[in-house]
């Protein structure tokens, strides 16, 4: 019944969201809303990873010295000098990793 549930949400989910693209006339929206709407992901990717940086399970924040912290920082600087996607992911990642892994063990 769970797994019923989880796939019928995410059907729900997926084509609400679908629609709302699907259906949307290009030509429709002026030039003001299509250069606000170029706004959006950047407005949403912080909300969605500042909370998993600095905010525990616990729902308190982390302390200084956290590894996330760090991985973060070193993400910043190399997506802020190469402009590359996945150079910052990966980079990000493997710093976190890195400290994890190696320097807390």
């Amino acid at each position: 019944m769970t797994w019923l549930s989880i796939i019928v949400a995410g059907i729900l989910t997926y084509f609400t969201r679908m629609t709302m693209i699907a259906l949307i006339d290009r030509e429709m929206l002026g030039d003001k809303i299509k250069s606000v709407l170029e706004y959006v992901p950047s407005a949403v990717f912080p909300a969605i990873i500042f909370p998993a940086i600095f905010i525990n399970d616990y729902g308190s924040f982390v302390e200084i010295n956290d590894p996330k912290i760090f991985g973060a920082i070193v993400a910043v600087f190399v997506g802020y000098f190469s402009k590359n996607i996945i150079a910052t992911i990966l980079s990000g990642l493997i710093s976190y990793w890195f400290l994890i892994f190696v320097i807390t063990n």
